[in-house]
């Protein structure tokens, strides 16, 4: 088996590769790991992987300036519907557009918007940086989510969160001055707006669960 972490410029690749293999050995799951550009490279993957730090625009124009990306995604993800995991800024990209620094267009996969975080405690700062507990939606069963069963710890470092047009796309929920989207998904699609390689046990669970996952909701 083949899992392809997508190199678009932005931080954090080589630890999220690191973790996937880790999870890879504890988990019994045979498969390579490979970080890299090439667009080429998502037609012979069977997983996919986008991580992602910084700025939502910023992170969308580095996919798109990588030649056939889009393309590859849209044939991988969409049609041919490989299991997909979107970490972090991965996450938000899946979503129709952010507006941080303005508003830029997303993939368009899971309808809504990324909007700043604003917690109704003044006290709580932004960034939203540390740990959280990671809360399923009720009568959420995904496999990917087992780990998070009851709840879990996930680690966060982000100021902007997803906000779903639809309700059942969205799988998990933190509470920082409000509640916000921690896992959407939909179809063969999933993304976690926390960083799994972050989150010691439960989030190389998710990850483990993840490599094992073909692609479909329970």
């Amino acid at each position: 088996m083949k899992t392809v972490v997508i190199d678009y410029g932005s931080g954090n690749l080589r630890s999220a590769a690191k973790a996937l293999e880790r999870a890879a050995r504890e988990t019994g799951v045979d498969t390579a790991v490979t970080v890299t550009g090439d667009a080429e490279a998502l037609d012979r993957a069977d997983r996919i992987v986008l991580p992602g730090v910084g700025a939502f625009g910023d992170c969308a124009a580095g996919l798109r300036a990588l030649p056939g990306m889009i393309d590859a995604l849209e044939r991988n993800v969409r049609e041919v519907r490989k299991p997909f995991l979107g970490i972090c800024v991965g996450m938000q990209l899946m979503a129709d557009r952010g507006i941080e620094h303005g508003a830029h267009e997303g993939l368009g996969w899971i309808p809504g918007e990324v909007r700043p975080l604003a917690p109704s405690d003044a006290g709580l700062k932004i960034p939203h940086m540390g740990w959280n507990i990671v809360e399923p939606e009720p009568d959420t069963t995904h496999p990917v989510l087992a780990g998070f069963a009851g709840g879990a710890h996930a680690y966060f470092v982000h100021s902007y969160a997803m906000v779903c047009a639809t309700g059942s796309d969205v799988l998990a929920t933190a509470d920082y001055g409000g509640r916000f989207a921690t896992v959407v998904g939909r179809d063969n699609m999933i993304g976690t707006q926390f960083h799994p390689e972050k989150s010691q046990a439960a989030g190389l669970r998710l990850l483990g669960d993840f490599l094992r996952w073909e692609g479909k909701e329970s």
